[in-house]
């Protein structure tokens, strides 16, 4: 049997309309696409500090990132045959390193990653994740995605020293008032370089615009006089080489239950309930979306293999969390290489396989500093905008508990009490109202849950 026929038995190519160069074409373009990732979320969890104070290392994470995706993808290749590339979650990152890291070791948070990923596999397997769909308002999960999209351009901004804390008022442009600083004038350059290559829909705009940003920031810091200490966590030098043996040292690094013990355990359960919640609704949009404009979607809206694609997510997580990588998901750039003619698992293979690649290209990393790619959280935080037009803000049942979880979480730098905002009072007020019939009965234990997380101070001194 020839080789191009095993490969159609094996993915299907046929039955969905599709060839060998194609499916190559689409997975070269996703990775092309998501690539950013491997550089984007090292500078998201090493910029961070934990609950001690230590840091994530830079080559590290840039390892661990390209192991996860790179064994995630594969998976959903050969499981899941599906067009579908698996990373670090933008957003979900955040979580582990502003919202879990600060109360726990790293070992920790991560674990807690891990158990998410199984939360997930367990909602995949069984039916509790149609209760969870059910439970939360579409207009909140929407809202999460935008909230999450702020969140993260603000971090953008103030990684980059765009924006930071002010004298008389809680924040202001850049350390001054004024913009200045080589950092901050690299990060302009790169910001509008990359809006401009992603307006004018150019192949990989994220990437070329870090790139070139960073390349261009490795020449200012080698001739003019800049402080390393403005460059933030990475300054830009060119390694002594750009191929090394990749750094295992975080892989196996992660505490399952030490989270609960060191930050408390509501606390620890707060956060875990934020990584599943935007973990498992992410991906199912994503999948949904891709699926649809893959055209394999069939008429009742189900997408082939379903549950094979959710349990590979949910696998994606634990992969993630333990190589500290932070949880992994489906990817919605993915779409890039649908849009190039993958229909298949043979384009995730090859995405996976550039992935794998990328391990023994780990030394570039320590080259880019956040002017580089702090540009790429605002313009994602821009794309997650567009869910703003699915709320329905004439009706004030929804657009009042959207808009405190879109805002709180970006000014209490905070993911979950952005969500737990938004879910008490849509709960509250759909109860003042007498419309209890409309309130799913989970989602009075999950308002139960933010409440306890808002008071825990009380709690603890009416307890401790």
């Amino acid at each position: 049997m020839k080789g191009d026929e095993v490969l159609d038995r094996l993915f299907e190519l046929t039955r969905r309309g599709t060839t060998v160069g194609r499916e190559v074409r689409g997975g070269l373009t996703t990775f092309v696409a998501m690539a950013y990732i491997i550089l984007l979320n090292p500078i998201i969890l090493g910029g961070a500090k934990d609950v001690t104070g230590a840091r994530l290392s830079i080559a590290e994470l840039t390892t661990s990132t390209a192991l996860a995706a790179a064994v995630s993808t594969l998976l959903m290749a050969f499981v899941g045959n599906a067009p579908l590339a698996l990373a670090a979650g933008l957003g979900l990152n955040a979580v582990v390193a502003y919202q879990a890291a600060p109360h726990m070791t790293w070992a920790q948070a991560m674990g807690l990653v891990v158990l998410e990923g199984l939360v997930i596999i367990l909602l995949a397997v069984t039916g509790l994740r149609m209760l969870i769909m059910n439970a939360i308002p579409l207009a909140l999960k929407h809202a999460i995605s935008v909230g999450i999209g702020l969140f993260i351009a603000l971090i953008g901004l103030v990684d980059a020293g765009f924006v930071a804390a002010g004298s008389g008022t809680p924040v202001q442009l850049g350390a001054t008032g004024h913009l200045t600083g080589w950092p901050v004038t690299m990060f302009c350059f790169g910001l509008l370089l990359m809006i401009l290559l992603y307006a004018r829909r150019t192949p990989a705009a994220i990437l070329i615009s870090i790139a070139v940003t960073a390349a261009l920031s490795v020449l200012v810091n080698s001739v003019a006089t800049v402080d390393p200490r403005s460059w933030g966590v990475v300054a830009p030098r060119m390694p002594e080489s750009l191929i090394a043996a990749p750094d295992f040292g975080l892989v196996g690094q992660f505490d399952l239950f030490g989270g609960f013990a060191r930050a408390g355990a509501l606390t620890a359960a707060v956060v875990l309930f934020t990584l599943v919640l935007s973990g498992f609704f992410d991906a199912m949009g994503t999948i949904i979306g891709v699926s649809d404009e893959a055209g394999l979607v069939d008429r009742d809206g189900r997408v082939p293999r379903l549950g094979r694609v959710l349990t590979v997510d949910g696998v994606a997580g634990m992969v993630g969390g333990s190589v500290s990588a932070s949880a992994n998901t489906v990817f919605v750039e993915s779409a890039a290489g649908v849009g190039e003619g993958a229909r298949t698992g043979l384009a995730s293979v090859v995405t996976g396989a550039l992935l794998a690649l990328t391990l023994l290209f780990t030394p570039l990393a320590a080259v880019v500093p956040a002017a580089a790619a702090a540009p790429a959280l605002v313009l994602v935080g821009a794309l997650m905008m567009t869910q703003c037009k699915n709320v329905p803000w004439d009706d004030p049942e929804l657009a009042v508990p959207a808009f405190l979880t879109i805002a709180l979480m970006p000014f209490t730098y905070s993911i979950t009490n952005g969500v737990g905002a938004g879910v008490i009072v849509y709960t509250l007020i759909k109860a003042a109202r007498g419309r209890f019939a409309e309130i799913p009965w989970l989602l009075w234990v999950v308002s139960l849950v933010f409440l306890a997380y808002f008071g825990i101070d009380w709690l603890e001194q009416l307890f401790g």
